[in-house]
């Protein structure tokens, strides 16, 4: 449906600059998500690639055509906010068809798009009703809906399900996901939830302080990440780092080592150290531990263990998982 270049995007406040030069392809059908502590850029990004904010250098291109200057209505985009930003008003089946309705689309081919993009959403049964009338979670899908009649080259999210409790965003999360797989459609979406990245995305843009950190799909980025900044931001718990000087052999400034390739043992191990707390998961727990060494760190073991606080344990790093990084905070291949 479409696809997207971004050429050196520069955006800047005054003497501040958010953007810092984005490079970026994104193909043809793909679901990227732009990632980052808040601040970074991320929507401000999506803003522009929209045309709601006009970037202060760089080129825009949309299906291969520079629509850097083109206005937003024009550029063949859908945006789903934050914020529903539904009309209280109408109902459900006017919400949706607003927009065609606005740019002269026949009613009989406004009725078709929206019967398809309801049954799709399972909004069926409400299109009768009123905004007021229906859970947070309904709220969303026909901001979804509206814009998948407009039948768009590009669909961005703009932190989509951060409105929603933890149930709904599971469920909505599964409902983008198959709607992605349906339309074959491409998708740029904005979180801030490392979840929502790791299990939407073919894609993943890390982003931190206007700039790109590294662009990979989610194991890529989980297995072989490009600095400190990205091993820390991607997974949860996040990584361990261990001054090298600490491990043997290292050859290297700083070691990471992921929760679960930590080995907890009472008897003996590489790290002494002394349980702070334990979270009890169900499917795993979670130990934070204090160790003479290496400051705190955390172990991540599958199932149900016994571990109180005040225990000491013996922590065992996996060798053949470990992460070395430089002193410029790059991983070291």
């Amino acid at each position: 449906m479409g696809s997207l270049q971004l050429k050196s995007i520069r955006k800047t406040y005054g003497i501040h600059e958010v953007l810092k030069g984005i490079d970026l392809e994104v193909k043809d059908g793909e679901f990227v998500i732009f990632v980052g502590p808040s601040g970074c850029g991320k929507s401000t990004l999506l803003r522009s690639i929209a045309g709601l904010e006009d970037v202060t250098s760089g080129a825009v291109l949309i299906n291969g055509k520079d629509e850097t200057l083109t206005p937003p209505a024009k550029r063949g985009i859908a945006m789903v906010f934050q914020s529903y930003a539904l009309y209280p008003h109408l109902t459900v089946k006017d919400n949706m068809g607003l927009g065609l309705k606005q740019a002269g689309t026949q009613k009989d081919e406004i009725d078709k798009r929206v019967s398809k993009a309801s049954s799709m959403l399972s909004l069926e049964p409400y299109l009768a009703r009123r905004p007021a009338e229906l859970s947070g979670g309904q709220r969303q899908r026909v901001a979804i809906g509206r814009a998948i009649v407009r039948e768009p080259a590009l669909f961005l999210f703009d932190e989509p399900l951060s409105n929603l409790d933890a149930a709904l965003r599971v469920q909505t999360r599964l409902e983008i996901a198959r709607l992605h797989r349906s339309l074959k459609a491409t998708m740029i979406y904005v979180t801030h939830d490392q979840v929502e990245a790791m299990t939407l995305a073919d894609k993943i843009v890390v982003l931190n302080a206007g700039a790109i950190e590294q662009v990979g799909s989610p194991m890529e980025l989980y297995n072989r990440p490009a600095n400190v900044f990205v091993a820390g931001f991607i997974g949860s718990p996040m990584m361990n780092f261990i001054p090298g000087d600490k491990v043997a052999d290292a050859g290297a400034k700083t070691v990471g080592v992921r929760p679960e390739h930590l080995a907890l043992s009472r008897e003996q191990g590489t790290w002494r150290a002394k349980v702070v707390h334990v979270e009890h998961l169900g499917a795993d727990t979670i130990i934070y531990l204090e160790s003479e060494q290496c400051g705190l760190i955390t172990a991540r073991l599958f199932g149900e263990h016994k571990y109180e606080p005040d225990d000491i344990v013996y922590a065992t790093p996996d060798t053949g998982h470990m992460h070395r990084f430089d002193a410029d905070d790059q991983a070291i291949r």
